[in-house]
């Protein structure tokens, strides 16, 4: 059974009307570097998920809002039924 987890980084909000919003989300990356031993988190996921982006409209009253641009999140995927 595949397992991952994701590191993504909030790229954008964009209200769609009043009631929605379509918030992206990129793979987590430092335009300033890596130290030279490795050892930040953000390196460890761009190293084995160099590029991701994921789009998702929100229309939960209770979330519309609650994403800023530069937010951090671990996303799980995890399988579902079928």
């Amino acid at each position: 059974m595949i397992k991952m987890r994701a590191k993504l980084r909030v790229g954008s909000v964009i209200p769609q009307g009043a009631n929605h919003e379509l918030v992206t989300f990129h793979g987590v990356a430092k335009s300033d570097g890596y130290p030279a031993d490795g050892a930040d988190e953000n390196n460890t996921f761009a190293k084995f998920s160099p590029s991701a982006k994921f789009d998702i409209m929100i229309a939960n009253p209770a979330l519309l809002g609650g994403f800023e641009p530069g937010d951090t999140f671990y996303v799980d995927f995890t399988p579902a039924p079928k």
